[in-house]
C-alpha cells in the first residue's frame, strides 16, 4: 500500500529551508569586514565569560559611532578585560582601546591585497550556500522519487514537481547571486 504523499508540504518545507540557507549565507556575508563599522562584524565573536564561551552580543551592547568605530559597552564592566583580549585574539585585524567604561574599535579601510582576500571569502561563502540549497533540492527530489517507486506518483507528476523544485532553486541561487555581488561592491568600496 502506497503511503499518505503530501508534495506541497515537502515543497513548503525545501523553501523555508532554502530561505534559511540564504539567509545564513547573508550573515556569513555580513561578519566580513568592508571596513564599515557594524554590530554584526564582532556579535557572534565568543568571550570566556565566567569560564564558558559566550556571544559578545549576549553581554555587551553593541553600537556605530561613526562610518569606522564600533563602540562596546559591557553589561558587566567587569569583563572589559575578557573582551578586549577576545577582539585581539580574533581574526579581525583590529586594536581595540578600552576607557575603563567602554570598548571603541576603530576599523581601517582594507588594503587592495585584503579587499582581494575578502571577495575570495565571501565567493567562497557563496558557493557555500549554493551547495546547501542544492542538497536541499536533491534531498526533496529524492523524497518525491521514493514516492514515484511506490507508485504514489506518476511520471508527469515527478516531472513537475522536479520543474517546481528547479524553479525554486533557481529564485534562492539568484537571491544569493544579489547578495554576493552587493556585498563584493561593498568590499572594493573605498
Amino acid at each position: 500500500m502506497a503511503e499518505e504523499v503530501n508534495t506541497d508540504l515537502v515543497i513548503a518545507d525545501t523553501k523555508t529551508k532554502m530561505a534559511k540557507a540564504l539567509e545564513h549565507t547573508e550573515e556569513e556575508f555580513a561578519s566580513v569586514r568592508t571596513g564599515r563599522a557594524a554590530p554584526a562584524l564582532v556579535e557572534h565573536l565568543m568571550v570566556d565569560y565566567y569560564g564558558s564561551p559566550t556571544p559578545l552580543m549576549t553581554i555587551a551592547g553593541i553600537g556605530v559611532s561613526d562610518a569606522r568605530t564600533l563602540v562596546i559597552n559591557p553589561y558587566d564592566r567587569g569583563s572589559l578585560g575578557v573582551i578586549e583580549t577576545a577582539i585581539r585574539n580574533s581574526d579581525l585585524g583590529v586594536n581595540p582601546s578600552n576607557d575603563g567604561a567602554a570598548i571603541r574599535i576603530t576599523l581601517q579601510p582594507p588594503t587592495e591585497e585584503r579587499r582581494k582576500e575578502l571577495i575570495k571569502v565571501v565567493r567562497s561563502r557563496s558557493e557555500e550556500g549554493r551547495v546547501a540549497m542544492r542538497a536541499i533540492r536533491r534531498s526533496a527530489r529524492h523524497q518525491f522519487e521514493v514516492w514515484q517507486k511506490q507508485g504514489s506518483l506518476t511520471t508527469d507528476d515527478l516531472a513537475d514537481l522536479e520543474k517546481q523544485l528547479e524553479q525554486l532553486t533557481s529564485h534562492y541561487i539568484a537571491e544569493l547571486d544579489k547578495a554576493l555581488e552587493t556585498k563584493e561592491r561593498d568590499l572594493l568600496e573605498v
